[in-house]
């Protein structure tokens, strides 16, 4: 199977949907409680197939939606990609899609993202689940490997000369640190559907459009320190992009957490802990209902 195939077979699983005047792409599926599972860069609601597999055996209702710009969403070139914008997308897909209530799962940037959901629609929120993700945004400083995107010029360059076989080792130092379970062709999948028909000019939109400030800073702290509902963190331990001795003790402490549970994965820890991370975020969800 090559990755043409690969995305065909994926984009089977799911449907298309409109939120906030932009068609996306949606896994929805089961029945119970609803897990929204959000998304960062330069990923798509692909990095959580195996995910929803894994939360279909325990009774959940599993989501993970497409942001705009990334994977089979649309990608109007006068969206606005800033984390305010791609949150009040993922605010109105939330609302398309029906949610009453609904537990979030955040990764990467889609922590931000999701973030802004929670102080939109807090008492909607049943808990939030924190992946190797940015809280305290003021003083982050972009890792190596994501820095070249955020400058023009230079960015349009690194993302021309991305092929296959340097998207795969990029994703094997960073990404998985299992790379049995993740083939070739999953790999060039996500090189595929980040491109796409704009050649990645959204995600370079989204890639400049990090809100660096103190203000969004507060609001995420504030959004994961509410008494409305529990919040964890689980971590890649190995995650050599967002390193679990600073991004995930500053996460910790922003949460006001005692503990970081972690997975022996790297930045997509969703591709090589599957079973274990759905595992961590049901017995979660069976904590806080008791």
């Amino acid at each position: 199977m090559n990755a043409s195939q690969v995305i065909a077979a994926y984009e089977r699983t799911g449907r298309y949907y409109f939120a906030g005047g932009v068609q996306s792409f949606v896994i929805d599926e089961g029945q119970g409680e609803a897990v929204v599972c959000i998304h960062g860069v330069p990923a798509s609601a692909f990095l959580y197939r195996k995910v929803v597999r894994e939360l279909a055996a325990k009774g959940l209702r599993r989501i993970a939606f497409d942001l705009p710009g990334l994977g089979l969403a649309e990608r109007p070139v006068d969206f606005d990609y800033t984390w305010t914008g791609l949150g009040r997308f993922a605010t109105a897909a939330v609302e398309a899609l029906g949610l009453d209530r609904f537990h979030l799962v955040v990764h990467d940037v889609g922590g931000p993202v999701g973030f802004e959901v929670a102080a939109a629609l807090p008492e909607r929120v049943g808990s939030i689940t924190v992946l190797n993700t940015l809280v305290e945004v003021d003083t982050f400083r972009r890792p190596w490997v994501m820095e070249p995107f955020a400058h023009r010029g230079l960015g349009e360059l690194y993302l021309g000369v991305l092929n296959r076989p340097i998207s795969r080792a990029l994703m094997r130092f960073q990404g998985v640190a299992d790379t049995t379970k993740l083939t070739k062709a999953e790999m060039d999948a996500y090189l595929m559907l980040l491109r796409r028909e704009d050649g990645g000019k959204a995600f370079l939109k989204i890639m400049r459009g990090f809100e660096l400030t103190k203000e969004k800073r507060d609001l995420y702290v504030a959004v994961l320190r509410s008494d409305r509902y529990p919040v964890q963190i689980v971590w890649g331990a190995a995650d050599p992009t967002l390193k679990l001795r600073t991004h995930g003790e500053r996460a910790r402490l922003a949460a006001g957490l005692d503990e970081i549970h972690r997975l022996p994965g790297k930045h997509f820890l969703q591709e090589d802990q599957a079973p274990a991370l759905a595992g961590r975020i049901a017995a979660f969800l069976r904590a806080a209902r008791s």
